[in-house]
């Protein structure tokens, strides 16, 4: 399972709107058989690992991190294909709570005579697939936010100097964060103020360019932006008020795709805008404002913290702005799971802690 786990990883950031799933088959204690979803979502690991096996995959176990499918979309049904092949027994991590399988694909086994084995590295099974679970459950993708700060908790300088706070290595691990979110979302003060790529540009990751969105409801924009120049080669969404007019037409001519939302719109509406087009995990990299919209709607999962051992006082720009509270209760809380130091900086994750409320 753990190596099934494995593949699965590999393919974060690549497979939505489907989940990311990983399948080994083994028979008579040897892998006959493995794969991963593709990129796109098709064909799904439970295909590809049987695809590899051919006729070795009947008497094996297939051991897979998520329940098969049972349902007919583009490809058939991957319970069904397990039948077919003759697997003998299935080994799964996560429950699937999407309404079309939720159970009915274990069942199906089941029912064909199929020993069925689940909750098997559970936890990091359903780590992996939050995102699609949160889209599945919540109609929204799950919500990273990126910050990096010196000690005090600032991102700039008050005349906005914030190259660079954090050192290479931190900045590095910044880019494995995007390659392996759907998308990496700013708002349109750090598009205008910072011209960003929003690229992947570290070894291994190259291609591997998340969808980049940038909130913009007054459509300001500039076409001669490096996001704008770039939405040719990869994908650049922007969400704005404003999806008519000259300004308009003018990035749709680049390549850019304009994601319409009304005037009253809060931010939990256009994070549902983008679950109903497919995203499960998104990346929030800056800056103050739209990680403080994220913050103070109670939208943020996770917490990637790279931290500089550097002060800049209360003259410095903080991370996140006046989030309106009254109540120390009312705070919003967060649970540390890992910390690593990348050269000078740290980098800490946290996951957010919901209210049993």
């Amino acid at each position: 399972m753990r190596r099934a786990l494995r593949l699965a990883m590999r393919g974060l950031g690549r497979t939505w709107p489907n989940p990311t799933v990983g399948c080994v088959l083994v028979r008579d204690g040897h892998v006959v058989g493995e794969g991963r979803t593709a990129d796109g979502g098709r064909p799904h690991a439970e295909r590809v690992a049987l695809d590899r096996a051919g006729s070795d995959a009947r008497g094996a176990i297939a051991y897979v991190t998520l329940e098969p499918c049972s349902h007919y979309g583009r490809t058939p049904p991957c319970a069904d294909a397990l039948i077919a092949a003759g697997v003998v027994r299935v080994v799964t991590a996560s429950h699937d709570p999407d309404p079309r399988v939720a159970g009915s694909g274990l069942a199906r086994l089941r029912a064909a005579g199929i020993a069925v084995t689940t909750g098997v590295e559970a936890a990091a099974g359903d780590r992996i697939n939050q995102g699609f679970f949160t889209r599945v459950t919540a109609g929204r993708p799950l919500v990273t936010l990126k910050l990096a700060t010196t000690l005090d908790g600032r991102i700039a300088m008050a005349n906005g100097a914030s190259r660079w706070i954090t050192g290479p290595a931190a900045r590095a691990k910044g880019h494995v964060l995007r390659a392996i979110h759907d998308a990496v979302l700013i708002g349109s003060g750090t598009a205008l103020a910072d011209d960003p790529a929003l690229t992947t540009r570290v070894a291994g990751f190259e291609r591997r360019c998340p969808v980049r969105i940038v909130v913009d409801r007054r459509l300001r924009l500039n076409p001669d932006s490096r996001l704008a120049a770039g939405a040719a080669e990869g994908r650049l969404w922007v969400v704005t008020e404003r999806s008519d007019g000259a300004a308009a037409a003018r990035l749709r001519s680049l390549g850019v795709r304009l994601i319409a939302v009304p005037a009253e719109a809060e931010i939990a509406d256009v994070f549902e805008r983008l679950g109903a087009l497919g995203l499960t995990r998104v990346l929030v990299e800056g800056g103050r404002g739209i990680a403080t919209a994220v913050v103070s709607a109670g939208l943020v999962d996770r917490l990637e913290w790279f931290r500089n051992p550097s002060v800049l006082g209360d003259d410095g720009m903080a991370a996140i702005g006046p989030l309106g509270l009254t109540v120390l209760t009312d705070r919003p809380m967060f649970r540390w799971t890992d910390r690593r130091a990348l050269g000078p900086d740290l980098w800490e994750r946290y996951d957010a802690v919901r209210s049993a409320g």
